[in-house]
């Protein structure tokens, strides 16, 4: 590995070539309207497929036979050769998709995919089942697809306690983000599921408020017939509708929706990320240098636009979000405080009022301890609870919007985050693998109010550079190979926490050594769709992090 010494000479040169060329690489998936668009090759999902399929086998499987069949061929041509499929086609087998797609296709075609099918189930079974699947949620979703085939009785599909919509607050908290698709489904158990007499009571009581929380969700896209602009959140939901016999004008519409969305390859797609890509995309070119630059005012303007302005019933929340899609999108703290970061970084004062509305929102999320999840307070719902690496990039939102660090808002969530901080000196997060990007967010934070020198954060730093591989890269922190998403958030909260540039150099020259002849970088799927068991990738944020990583290296050894 050669030498880099950026402050001089060839070394200086290469460095600020590789942040020039891999600006002006993701610049070129910028659209007019400021979206860097990494829709066509990413969002295509085996999940959002199989879900669709099914839902369309429900709600119309005459009318919608030529849509059915057309997925179903997308499944069969997507399997892996060992008999399972990836969340990501293209991508190693993983447990869900492979249950799920295997249920999808024995539900809709058994004659003619009997031998996918029956190759499903090996690999099901070689994996270990059902119980193998480390994710709770998983296992909830793929039994109710195992249930509606015939491969396991009624009775031993989980029950969705649909009685909890009596108490709204509650039901919010044991469902989250999952509440539409939980109430649908638990509106079809009550016609399908074997139900005790006061379950059965407890149940047509709730019956009209559960399906009131699935409308305000629907009317929050305008009915346009899909929940999250996800075919697998909109086929869940249809499918409970469809099997109640309720909601027929939001089945009819999901019905138009699957049709007006599906793919010409006979795919459907999962959210779109609008607000995703981007936001990681203007973190690092202004981070490279590039605040300034004109082109970025689109993307600014970009976010004031996807700011919401009503709330959204379902999950109780008030205005003043953004999401990771579009202006009717879903809220997430996480897409909230990015945004936030990066609006306060861009110049202008046109976004001014939009600032303030999403520090507000954030200050109504954060949890009783101090912690932030995905968008419901005081849940603890997997996949969505109260996350490390989430409440660092609130915490660092509220800093970047002119929060002062001794605010009660931040001192809570250091608490929270030193007291949940792993043995080891890592944290987890969420949204992304394993331990590295949860514990080099928590660390630039801490060192951003002024705790770089807490335990908390001396813990965290000590146990990044001892989970760095031997070729200067980072991967997951538990001996995986490098990424340049990993490596480039690693290296730029290092310097943050005020690492001399040389600890990091190794790590900045895999960067250097990574690009590809474009002056870009490879995405690799280390975003949790949900954890440890379905990955994607991002190239926004890929690109994102390598200028963030080589603009600051740029920036101390000048």
């Amino acid at each position: 590995m050669t030498s880099l010494h950026a402050s001089t000479g060839h070394g200086s040169e290469e460095l600020s070539t590789a942040i020039d060329e891999g600006a002006e690489a993701l610049l070129r998936a910028q659209r007019p309207d400021g979206v860097f668009d990494y829709g066509a090759s990413n969002l295509r999902s085996t999940l959002a497929t199989a879900g669709a399929v099914a839902a369309l086998h429900f709600a119309d499987p005459e009318g919608a036979a030529d849509l059915i069949a057309a997925g179903a061929e997308r499944l069969r041509r997507t399997q892996d050769a060992d008999g399972g499929w990836a969340m990501v086609p293209g991508l190693s087998s993983e447990p869900g998709p492979t249950a799920v797609s295997a249920a999808a296709l024995h539900l809709v075609d058994p004659v003619g995919s009997a031998e996918q099918v029956a190759a499903g189930r090996r690999w099901m079974a070689d994996y270990g089942g059902l119980e193998a699947i480390p994710h709770p949620e998983v296992v909830l979703w793929c039994r109710q697809f195992y249930g509606l085939v015939g491969w396991i009785e009624p009775g031993d599909m989980r029950r969705f306690p649909l009685e909890l919509a009596l108490l709204p607050g509650l039901y919010r908290r044991v469902f989250d983000l999952r509440l539409p698709m939980a109430s649908a489904l638990g509106l079809a158990q009550t016609r399908h599921r074997p139900l005790n007499p006061a379950q059965r009571l407890l149940a047509r009581w709730a019956e009209p408020r559960a399906l009131r929380g699935i409308r305000q969700a629907f009317e929050h896209e305008d009915s346009a017939g899909s929940w999250s602009e996800d075919a697998w959140v909109t086929g869940l939901v249809c499918i409970g509708l469809a099997r109640a016999g309720l909601g027929r004008d939001m089945v009819e519409a999901a019905v138009g929706w699957f049709r007006r969305t599906m793919d010409a390859d006979g795919s459907w797609a999962t959210t779109p990320l609008d607000a995703a890509w981007t936001m990681y995309a203007v973190r690092g070119l202004v981070e490279a240098g590039y605040a300034e630059d004109p082109r970025l005012a689109a993307s600014r303007d970009l976010f004031v636009r996807l700011q919401q302005h009503r709330p959204f019933l379902a999950f109780g929340c008030p205005p003043g979000f953004w999401g990771w899609s579009r202006e009717r999108g879903w809220p997430a703290v996480l897409e909230t405080g990015e945004i936030l970061s990066a609006l306060s970084r861009l110049p202008g004062t046109g976004q001014a009022d939009a600032i303030r509305a999403g520090v507000a929102w954030l200050t109504d999320r954060q949890d009783d301890r101090g912690s932030w999840g995905l968008c419901v307070r005081n849940t603890r719902v997997a996949n969505s609870g109260p996350c490390p690496m989430t409440t660092a990039q609130a915490v660092d939102a509220l800093l970047d919007s002119g929060v002062p660090a001794a605010d009660r808002r931040i001192r809570r969530a250091l608490r929270w985050l030193s007291r949940v901080q792993r043995p080891e000196g890592g944290f987890e997060s969420v949204w992304y693998r394993e331990h590295s990007m949860g514990t080099a967010a928590v660390l630039e934070t801490f060192a951003r109010c002024g705790r770089a020198g807490d335990e908390t954060a001396v813990r965290a730093r000590e146990w990044l550079l001892g989970a760095r591989n031997e070729d200067g890269s980072w991967g997951d922190g538990h001996g995986a190979a490098g990424t340049v998403e990993e490596t480039g958030w690693v290296v730029a909260s290092l310097l943050a926490a005020g690492v001399e540039p040389a600890a990091v150099e190794p790590g900045v020259r895999w960067l250097l050594d990574s690009r590809l002849p474009d002056g870009g970088w490879t995405p690799r799927p280390v975003h949790e769709y949900v954890r440890r068991v379905s990955r994607y990738a991002n190239p926004g944020f890929t690109h994102g992090m390598a200028l963030r990583a080589l603009g600051r290296y740029r920036d101390a050894t000048r």
